[in-house]
């Protein structure tokens, strides 16, 4: 590993640093190098490249809007029997004591599309505004430039411009594809049931795209002494709502947490149910990644927004 880093990166000395991690997908491992030190994500998987694309294009969108702190990404290697990707190394702990400032930047990362497009306007209304160039243009769509995986799986980040399709067609109808093999009926017949009554759960909601972590569950965040942090997203462009669905379902999120996002991002009429529709993507891909443990909490969700 610290021949490939001095190779590839230009590195003259890289020592292993003891600083070790990683979760259900990937392992880590950190080095110190003349230029500071790197955090190093490692998987073997056949598609750990993309992953790892999706990863650093994640991060850098994130990095790019100045409102929630990430890891600088550096870039995406392939190595003998796999993929790495190297990264800005942090002293991370627990979240605790900033728990209510990472609602209030989650939420700027969630306007931050939105403002982006009220300055803009403005702009464009004013004498002699509006004909430079933009640093970061306005998105009026939902989608991503890149695959990004949630978990392994790939996410399919093709453009649309209603988001009610997008969810539908590219988020939970490819996960229902992924569990033909399993032969659920039941599974196929709530989920044809359900396609009729999405729309009516988003009836008179203006939905203006916002850049979202993606997979914002609490093995995501932490914190150092400047502040939070996030960490392994798998980022796209979609309803802010979506972000908080995986944050309810396994813990780490504190009541302060919560009041400071809702404080700048209130909850529109309907959230409640629009937040188990979101809930259903998660134990879907878990289901998949995971195996049938999860199916009972899937099926239930169905059950209840078909009545």
């Amino acid at each position: 590993m610290e021949a490939l880093l001095k190779r590839e990166l230009g590195y003259r000395s890289v020592k292993a640093a003891g600083h070790s991690g990683g979760g259900c997908i990937s392992q880590g491992q950190s080095y110190d190098t003349d230029r500071g030190r790197v955090f190093v994500k490692v998987n073997t998987k056949a598609e750990a490249r993309r992953m790892f694309e999706g990863e650093l294009a994640s991060l850098t969108a994130i990095l790019k809007t100045g409102t929630v702190r990430v890891p600088k990404p550096i870039k995406v290697l392939d190595a003998p029997g796999g993929s790495l990707l190297v990264m800005e190394h942090l002293d991370m702990r627990s979240l605790g004591s900033h728990a209510a400032t990472l609602g209030v930047q989650l939420a700027d990362l969630h306007l931050d599309n939105k403002r982006l497009g009220e300055t803009l306007q403005k702009e464009a209304g004013t004498v002699g505004k509006g004909g430079g160039q933009v640093e970061r243009p306005f998105v009026d769509q939902f989608g991503f430039d890149v695959v990004t995986c949630c978990g392994y799986l790939p996410q399919v980040n093709d453009w649309q411009s209603d988001w009610v399709t997008f969810y539908a067609r590219q988020r939970i109808q490819p996960q229902m594809e992924l569990l033909q093999g399993s032969g659920d009926r039941e599974a196929r017949e709530l989920w044809a049931a359900l396609q009729l009554k999405i729309p009516d759960l988003f009836r008179d909601l203006d939905i203006v795209p916002a850049l979202l972590h993606g997979d914002l569950w609490g093995g995501n965040v932490a914190e150092d002494p400047s502040g939070p942090v996030i960490f392994d997203p798998a980022s796209f462009y979609g309803h802010s709502e979506y972000e908080l669905a995986i944050a309810g379902m396994f813990g780490g999120f504190s009541g302060a947490f919560y009041s400071a996002y809702h404080g700048r991002v209130p909850k529109a009429p309907g959230f409640e149910r629009r937040h188990q529709l979101y809930q259903l993507f998660h134990y879907l891909n878990h289901w998949n990644h995971f195996g049938a443990g999860y199916r009972g909490s899937s099926l239930s969700i169905m059950r209840n927004l078909v009545r």
